[in-house]
């Protein structure tokens, strides 16, 4: 067992680049339950490209699980709010036509 604690601040082992999994993580977390697309979106896009980062050996992989969490959440969140938008859009056009239609 490793008593070192663990590397989530400051620079990472080996040169590589800090992980940002803990800001993803919590980008990912507010959009979904609080701020909507306006975390979604950048919790999406930079865990995609902190993955990439990841894979290929850039950056502390460490932080893969919380990136890929943030980044998931991140990515259901933004697909929720265009469901959602289609869907009242939809009600909207049909609500007009129905009205246009009776009166």
């Amino acid at each position: 067992m490793n008593d070192l604690p663990p590397t989530t601040h400051g620079n990472a082992p080996s040169g590589l680049e800090p992980h940002r999994g803990t800001l993803i993580l919590v980008l990912g977390i507010l959009s979904l339950v609080l701020c909507g697309f306006f975390t979604g979106i950048p919790a999406w896009i930079m865990g995609k490209g902190d993955s990439a980062k990841i894979k290929d050996g850039v950056m502390d992989p460490e932080g893969a699980g919380m990136t890929k969490a943030g980044m998931i959440c991140g990515m259901i969140c933004c697909i929720l709010t265009a469901v959602s938008l289609a869907i009242v859009l939809f009600i909207v056009i049909v609500g007009g036509g129905l009205a246009a239609l009776s009166g």
